[in-house]
């Protein structure tokens, strides 16, 4: 089994899926559905190691995040990404963690705008959605810092945004902290994370 898949529509003329027409599929649905350029990516329920580095990056960050304006959201909880072009559908991801400091953008469904830091936790099925997929996706809509969290490897990569809004790997580590370059004080020791 697959740990994401893409849900083919059969459609006439076979086009992409229109965001309202995602928002339909949203209401007949308890699945985890994330809509990207007219595609939508299902993501069954995470498995126990998955949850238990989640539990830990969420609790550090609730801890460190709480009073100071910026809140850890976990999954599921809808992003609507707004860093890409104006003309484009909407973009709506379920990122495992992601830390928002800009408040404004809260609705009763979901969070419109880009959080500061994104970190998803791979899985081994989906690593090329997560390694590739989403960096670029992450990058375009200028998410300042993103953390692949790899249990395959039990390694952290954490990419951030240069002056040109191209990702840097400022780290890939497998023993040792590795610290956030946007959210002060939050480091993680990256041997504590996988055990």
């Amino acid at each position: 089994m697959r740990w994401w898949t893409v849900i083919e529509l059969k459609v006439p003329g076979d086009r992409l899926i229109s965001f309202m027409e995602y928002e339909e599929m949203r209401k007949d649905s308890d699945e985890r559905l994330e809509y990207v350029d007219g595609v939508v990516y299902m993501s069954p329920p995470p498995r126990t190691r998955h949850q238990r580095i989640s539990v830990k990056l969420s609790a550090k960050l609730f801890s460190l995040l709480d009073g100071t304006g910026c809140e850890v959201l976990t999954a599921p909880y809808d992003i609507e990404l707004a860093g890409g072009e104006k003309d484009e559908q909407p973009t709506v991801i379920i990122p495992d963690l992601s830390v928002i400091c800009d408040q404004s953008g809260f609705t009763d469904q979901r969070y419109i705008g880009t959080p500061d830091l994104i970190i998803e936790i791979v899985s081994p099925s989906n690593q090329s959605y997560d390694l590739i997929f989403k960096t670029n996706l992450y990058q375009k809509n200028k998410v300042k810092e993103y953390w692949i969290v790899n249990p395959i490897l039990d390694n952290i990569m954490v990419y951030t945004l240069d002056e040109n809004d191209q990702y840097c790997l400022v780290e890939n580590e497998k023993e040792g902290i590795v610290k956030s370059r946007i959210i002060e004080g939050f480091e993680v020791d990256v041997q504590a994370i996988f055990n």
